[in-house]
């Protein structure tokens, strides 16, 4: 079971089979798609609900959190963010009208500290395509400094991007 995070403004919470709706209609706009590497783009009827199902099920190889505006745990998904072991482990994505607000940076900061102190980690590392500059600013104000490049394939874009690799390293985390 993926635990719950509390922030000042929100809650890192599990998936729940009501989060469909809202995640799809994010997870459509082209704009947050394309900035993943996994959001397809159209996105299919019925992933929401086998992203969800999977993510409940234990069959995700990852940990996936709601990015809830509500802090008191209601139901108002403004994105998704998530955990895998290994390069390129931390990966969100914040909806459209939620851009600009610092939601990204709150839950990028709690999960990051969350990792550090509960899990024991050393460090953690993600990549961002060259031309999410926004994705960029969150981390380095976490405290990631960018290490290299590399390809990452985007499902939305249907090739591999250049992207930045950014690590942070525990004993670098501030709070």
């Amino acid at each position: 079971m993926v635990e719950k995070i509390e922030t000042e403004r929100l809650l890192l919470r599990p998936l729940r089979a009501s989060d469909a709706g809202p995640l799809t209609l994010h997870a459509s706009d082209k704009r947050v798609a394309r900035m993943t590497s996994s959001i397809p783009h159209p996105y299919p009827p019925g992933a929401a609900q086998a992203f969800i199902e999977g993510s409940a099920n234990g069959r995700r190889a990852e940990d996936v959190w709601v990015i809830d505006a509500t802090p008191s745990g209601g139901e108002e998904l403004i994105g998704v963010i998530g955990y895998r072991e290994g390069p390129a482990g931390l990966g969100y994505w914040v909806g459209q009208p939620y851009w600009g607000a610092g939601f990204a940076t709150e839950a990028v900061n709690a999960l990051v500290h969350h990792l550090f102190q509960d899990r024991q980690l050393g460090a953690i590392e993600t990549a961002v395509f060259l031309d999410n500059d926004a994705s960029a600013a969150v981390l380095k104000k976490n405290g990631f400094a960018e290490i290299g490049r590399t390809g990452v394939f985007s499902v939305a874009r249907g090739e591999t991007v250049s992207a930045r690799v950014f690590r942070l390293e525990a004993a670098g985390a501030a709070r």
